[in-house]
């Protein structure tokens, strides 16, 4: 059984639908992308997985659970953590605050520690500037603590989207490297971003979203080589 779930999921803003019925799974230990074209669908599909956008139509089952039944504020205790678009940092607190307010479904104080030191390990900007203001961190240091932050929760599984967004080359590369050392530490992971061409080459599988609708699916490399997806998202 995958991990992760989506049937038929529709959703509407008002009178438009943003998402007509679309499917797809992730498998325990994957790197899943999604891409498509500004307005496809794909921040749409996160939020609605995650619990900030509700349903119209359609299930979405995560480790057995049924998450269009869950709150959002208790789909993270299942094992799910979402580095948004955009960072979503507190600008106002500390790194290491930002840090331990993604622990806020922990108990253990002690691991809570241990997580942060191997955040700290896996980040060490972060640890360098650890009682800095998180707003005054450059973009690329500000996602480096979105993606600490979810990792604090030991999430099953971490969405990530458009990781790269608004950042050098120098940092988009750092970014996807982490990306892949999180997976390869066993952390499953469902990718959003526009950078179609480096998202398919560190995921396993893809899917292509087109205006709401689920247009391709396949192996990720193979992808990489179709004509059509290199003419519409690779600017081949």
């Amino acid at each position: 059984m995958a991990l992760l779930e989506v049937k038929d999921l529709e959703v509407h803003y008002g009178m438009i639908q943003a998402l007509k019925g679309i499917s797809f799974e992730v498998n325990e230990g994957e790197v899943i992308a999604l891409i498509g074209a500004n307005g496809a669908g794909k921040t749409t599909t996160l939020h609605t997985i995650t619990g900030l956008k509700k349903a119209s139509s359609g299930t979405i089952l995560f480790d057995g659970h049924n998450l269009l039944k869950t709150p959002a504020h208790k789909i993270v205790g299942l094992g799910m953590a979402h580095v948004p678009e955009g960072r979503r940092i507190f600008p106002t607190l500390t790194v290491l605050q930002n840090l331990k307010l993604g622990a806020y479904t922990r108990k253990d104080k002690n691991e809570m520690v241990e997580t942060i030191e191997k955040i700290y390990e896996r980040f060490p900007r972060l640890e360098e500037r650890k009682g800095q203001i998180a707003g005054t961190l450059s973009g690329g240091e500000q996602q480096m603590l979105a993606m600490g932050r979810a990792l604090m929760s030991h999430p099953k599984i971490i969405l990530m989207d458009e990781p790269s967004m608004g950042l050098s080359p120098l940092y988009v590369s750092e970014i996807f490297n982490i990306i892949k050392e999180i997976s390869a530490s066993g952390t499953t992971v469902l990718l959003v971003e526009q950078n179609a061409k480096k998202a398919l080459s560190i995921a396993d599988r893809a899917y292509v979203l087109e205006t709401g609708n689920v247009v391709m699916a396949g192996d990720a490399k193979e992808m990489m080589n179709d004509e059509a997806v290199k003419k519409a998202y690779l600017g081949e």
